[in-house]
């Protein structure tokens, strides 16, 4: 299955909230999208369906695809704990989510690109793998030739660096660091991680 490019909105309309952010479309259409959205009559959902939902609902708000998804799942299961709770801490760890947390980038889909259009480092180095796994201590910073960008510009104006406790940001070097894995309490995303860890222990 190839990545979902449509708007936004459809999707946050489909799990009926804004999962993206603010979303002015959503807040005017918050309904399930389609030709009978606003009259179609809520089916009572099968545990199954709830199940499938919210694993689908952690994997657009990511950005992952489902093979990504379920290896991140395995690896989350060997290293003891919570399984769930070790899920999102994981994909907590993936560099585009540090950059999108960082501030900079307004969203996942532009940190993603931003890594892949090789314009962030990790200690020094350009990394182009939005899937790259920090660890505690790697700092993450704008490649030199890419500060002037725009959209990063734009997006570091516009950002509060002091939101997450796990991450530092050090403005004058456009560079932040990766301090520790968050603890699930410190995640802000609505997610019910133990639906997901239910559905794939069918």
């Amino acid at each position: 299955m190839g990545k979902y490019i449509g708007p936004k909105s459809k999707i946050a309309r489909k799990f009926g909230e804004p999962i993206f952010g603010a979303d002015k479309s959503f807040e005017k259409k918050n309904y399930p999208p389609g030709q009978h959205g606003l009259a179609r009559k809520r089916k009572k959902v099968s545990e199954y369906g709830t199940q499938l939902s919210e694993k689908q609902k952690a994997k657009a708000i990511y950005g992952v695809q489902e093979k990504q998804f379920r290896k991140t799942f395995e690896e989350a299961a060997r290293v003891g704990g919570i399984t769930g709770e070790n899920l999102l801490k994981l994909l907590e760890c993936r560099l585009d989510n540090v950059v999108f947390r960082l501030g900079i980038a307004p969203t996942r889909a532009a940190a993603r690109q931003l890594v892949s259009h090789r314009h962030i480092v990790v200690n020094g180095a350009v990394v182009n793998i939005p899937s790259y796994e920090l660890r505690p201590g790697d700092s993450v910073g704008v490649r030199e030739k890419s500060k002037s960008l725009e959209v990063i510009q734009n997006s570091l104006a516009g950002s509060n660096h002091s939101r997450y406790s796990w991450l530092a940001w050090e403005g004058s070097r456009m560079t932040g660091k990766f301090l520790q894995r968050p603890e699930r309490a410190d995640i802000p995303e609505n997610i019910k991680e133990q639906l997901i860890v239910e559905l794939y222990s069918k």
